[in-house]
């Protein structure tokens, strides 16, 4: 496990490496937000993108997907991973937001964890990007940088990556954190091809150094 001197050092990388990191899915207002995050679970941020240029043009409300069958959002929404379920998660929470919220998203994770479909991730990530509450939501990406950089352990789960996160950054850099870690794993730390090679991190990587050895047949200390 990394000590905090370690740590910081990571942040600082991430810092480096990503300085102007953000959330990619695109969105104009906290609504949109929380519907792209809902279909982005288990679908890329690219797909979900493409998907909403045209969905955000023709629902722009609670109201909106509310007024059309079911079926027609299943349409619009068809070529993301388990669209019929996110169409019935997003209709209820239109409802929901309608009938407790007055048609705002609301701003407290407990209160966006009511709606359906949100779990704890993406109420995480609302907060975060939508109200600039400090939060650290722990996607694969997140999970897989912690636990191969050693700042988690690989036993650990979603949950507890999250508080060991929290525990060992400082609160204002939550947020900003999340998102340099996701561009971190998205882009340079691949689950299938991780550019060790090139990792200003390596020498702290335990993960990294194995994969090396074994690849390359470097012998690090």
């Amino acid at each position: 496990m990394l000590n905090q001197s370690q740590i910081r050092y990571c942040l600082d990388v991430f810092a480096d490496m990503f300085p102007e990191a953000k959330c990619e899915l695109a969105h104009r207002n906290s609504f949109e937000l929380l519907i792209a995050v809902v279909l982005s679970a288990q679908c890329t941020d690219a797909l979900v993108n493409k998907v909403t240029s045209q969905l955000f043009q023709k629902y722009q409300s609670p109201e909106d997907f509310l007024a059309v069958p079911i079926e027609e959002l299943q349409t619009d929404i068809r070529s993301i991973g388990l669209y019929r379920n996110k169409s019935k998660n997003i209709r209820k929470l239109c409802q929901t937001l309608l009938d407790k919220f007055e048609g705002e998203v609301p701003q407290t994770k407990a209160e966006l964890e009511s709606l359906s479909g949100v779990g704890r991730k993406t109420a995480n990530v609302v907060a975060s990007v939508a109200f600039d509450e400090p939060a650290i939501a722990v996607d694969t990406h997140v999970e897989r940088v912690a636990k191969r950089l050693g700042i988690c352990r690989w036993k650990d789960s979603v949950l507890e990556v999250e508080k060991t996160l929290m525990r060992k950054i400082p609160k204002e850099e939550w947020s900003i954190t999340h998102h340099r870690m996701i561009y971190f794993g998205r882009y340079h730390c691949k689950s299938q091809r991780p550019e060790c090679e090139s990792c200003q991190l390596l020498v702290l990587c335990r993960e990294g150094k194995k994969r090396m050895k074994k690849e390359e047949g470097v012998a690090y200390e």
